[in-house]
């Protein structure tokens, strides 16, 4: 009796909570912070695609079914983002100022409320300290879904990538957890990335564009060829977006492009392509850094960027928006 008793009491405590054992749900308030809306993604499977959270006078909240554990991405209106990670049952509550997002709190799981610990002492840190501090942090715990989070952040999905660098940690976190899928697949990735350094051949790929039609590396015929990584929540892709089309109006067919989006909802982007008037054959499956074409090219950050030459070798990668021009026409002419 007692056990049966323990049972519809341990039922209730979670009814009452409002939340089931297979789901996990994030609330909170931002200061600041009226009305908007964030994207939230998984890069680990914990959902296919994106959503929207809605904010409301401030608040919010967010509830998703999980069969395990997974990091969920949150993406602000500023396009910063930030990771939370999820288990099933669990209720996290966010708090924070819309104008200091990077002083957000975390609370309602051990492994959230340490990486708020963990991200408030990076905050205090030069770029090369703070990176360092992750290096350490990773080392000294491999098995950690944080650790999983700050190697892909800090050391591959960045304009200034180490490899070499992910290469290492990446073994040291597979010793201590051998049968993760997420981190077997970014060592492969990493190996692709590593051979489609400056100097390389650009790799064959095969898609399929927004209307259909098949896309391949023997479309980038030109003098200078671009493939392009954008998104829609992506400030930075958009302009270098329109900085490509202001070049392609003025060089034409000497300047070739194919662009990848790697948005999870396929509706926004033909939307996007069609507003802008995008002329380039542009790929989005909605699968995201999963799609295909990102695995062939290893494409792991958004802006990416690939320039390769007439002869199909990369001559320059990742270019910051305002050197898109200056470097692109030097070639050109």
């Amino acid at each position: 009796m007692r056990k049966i008793l323990g049972y519809i009491s341990f039922v209730l405590i979670l009814v009452s909570c409002g939340i089931s054992g297979n789901k996990f749900r994030l609330e909170g308030r931002l200061r600041n912070l009226n009305q908007g809306e964030f994207y939230v993604y998984s890069p680990d499977g914990g959902m296919t695609g994106t959503d929207t959270i809605k904010v409301r006078d401030g608040r919010f909240s967010y509830e998703k079914a999980v069969q395990g554990d997974y990091t969920f991405i949150i993406i602000f209106p500023n396009y910063s983002e930030l990771p939370v990670f999820a288990t099933p049952g669990t209720s996290l509550n966010i708090k924070g100022d819309a104008t200091h997002l990077k002083e957000i709190t975390v609370k309602g799981s051990k492994i959230n409320e340490q990486f708020t610990d963990l991200r408030s002492q990076l905050n205090r840190l030069t770029p090369p300290e703070e990176r360092k501090e992750v290096a350490d942090y990773i080392r000294k715990h491999p098995e950690s879904p944080i650790s999983t989070y700050l190697l892909n952040r800090y050391f591959v999905l960045t304009i200034d990538a180490d490899f070499d660098q992910a290469a290492q940690l990446a073994a040291v976190m597979l010793k201590a957890q051998p049968n993760n899928a997420r981190l077997l697949t970014l060592r492969r990735q990493l190996d692709v990335l590593k051979k489609n350094r400056q100097g390389a051949v650009l790799p064959s790929f095969t898609a399929t564009d927004l209307k259909g039609r098949p896309v391949s590396k023997a479309q980038l015929n030109g003098k200078v060829n671009v493939v392009n990584v954008w998104a829609t929540w992506s400030y930075q892709s958009g302009d270098i977006q329109r900085r490509l089309q202001k070049l392609q109006k003025t060089y034409g067919s000497k300047l070739a492009v194919v662009t990848l989006c790697l948005d999870g909802n396929i509706k926004d982007v033909r939307h996007r392509v069609d507003r802008d008037s995008i002329p380039w054959p542009v790929v989005c499956d909605g699968k995201m850094f999963h799609s295909p074409m990102a695995t062939q090219l290893g494409i792991s950050a958004v802006p990416a960027m690939i320039v390769a030459d007439n002869s199909g070798r990369i001559v320059a990668r990742d270019l910051e928006p305002e050197k898109v021009e200056q470097e692109l026409e030097r070639r050109l002419k």
